[in-house]
This record gives C-alpha cells, structure tokens and sequence, in this order.
C-alpha cells in the first residue's frame, strides 16, 4: 500500500483492514529458496541494504529493515497474518515451482491467484496446480496479449491502466477474459476503469476503495 511500506506485513495487515477484495504481493527466491516477499529484483530501494535478493541467505535478507523497522516477509508469513485472497506474482519457472509446492501442500488453489508477467511462469505453475486461477501481466503491450494469455492458460489479463484501448478490452472480451488495470491511484483511471467496464483494478491508496470494490 502507497501508506505503508510497501510488500510488509503492515502493509498487508492494512489492506485488510480498508476491506479490500485482495492482496496482490510480489515473490522472489532467497539464495537458498525461500519465497521472499518484495517487488524488485535488488534490495536497495526497499530496504537499508543492497545487493540482489538472489545473491542473498533468507537469514541475511532478514536482518534488513524494510520500512518502519519491518523485516522482508517470507510468503508463509503473509498467509497466517492476513485472511484476504491473495494474488502472488512471481518472476520465473523456478518461483512457480517453489510456489506451487507451497500452493499444494497448503491447498491455497481458492485462496491464491497467481500472476506473471511471464508466459512460461503461468504456464508452469497451470501445470503443477491443478485448477489454480493464474493471470498475465502486461506492461507494454497489444492485441497479442489476449492470445498470449488464451495460450499461457491465464483466466485473467492485468493490464497497465495507461496503456488500454477499448480495442484491447474487447478483444479479450471476446476470448472470456477478466480484465484487471493497474495501477489505478487517481481519479482519472478510476474513470477510465469504470467506462471500460473492466472487472476491477489494482490500487496503492484506501482512498479509491471507498470509490468502488478493487484489489489491494
């Protein structure tokens, strides 16, 4: 959330609290494979550290002060503080699989969706969890996404609120796909969501939840 440190425990605990539908959280993998809670690839901007987060021991990630005196969480964490669906997004295969170990063992299938940027990555995790809800992220994107997303076997498109067209919504319309934009934290795109018709929206602030129901 754009009020706490972002990708913390706090943050979490405060989503739930504004009433939101869900939680959407970043996962990375430790040095020795822990599923790591932060957005980046390195911890320079979110933490007092620095270095990547691949290079460094869960142990070693944990003496870092992500904000406010938080440690960086690791996803079980997140799990038992907060009873909110989440949307975990991961990077790669190897975070799928980590993930879907984590996904199976737990049977978190109704609990979590999981999101990519990553065809590969959706594809995986499609193929370890069965009947897990996945969706493709896009950033820079066009038409292609919807195939991309009918291919990778992604129920939903995420997609980067600045960057839509009526063109694009309708087509992924027309492939019976759920449309999420992002980041939605003003007004405007606020707007934009709802004259689209789109199926919700991914937001930093609480103030837009008492605009409309949205995805933390």
């Amino acid at each position: 959330m754009g009020l706490e440190p972002e990708n913390t425990l706090r943050s979490f605990v405060a989503a739930q609290q504004a009433g939101f539908d869900a939680i959407e959280l970043d996962l990375h993998l430790s040095k020795d494979g822990a599923l790591v809670v932060m957005h980046d690839t390195d911890v320079d901007r979110t933490t007092d550290g620095t270095g990547p987060i691949a290079e460094k021991t869960l142990a070693e990630l944990r003496t870092l002060d992500a904000g406010l005196g938080e440690k960086v969480p690791v996803f079980e964490e997140v799990l038992e503080a907060v009873r909110a669906p989440l949307q975990a997004e991961i990077k790669d295969i190897a975070a799928a699989r980590a993930l879907a170990e984590v996904m199976l063992k737990r049977d978190l299938v109704g609990r979590v969706e999981v999101s990519s940027f990553h065809d590969e990555a959706i594809a995986e995790i499609s193929r370890l969890v069965a009947g897990v809800r996945t969706a493709l992220i896009g950033s820079r994107y066009g038409t292609d996404i919807v195939e991309r997303a009918v291919e990778a076997g992604a129920a939903t498109v995420c997609l980067n609120i600045r960057r839509i067209t009526l063109e694009i919504v309708e087509h992924a319309r027309k492939a019976d796909l759920r449309i999420i934009g992002w980041v939605v934290n003003t007004q405007d795109h606020l707007r934009l969501v709802r004259a689209l018709q789109l199926d919700g929206a991914t937001t930093d602030y609480s103030e837009i939840k008492r605009t409309a129901r949205f995805t933390a």
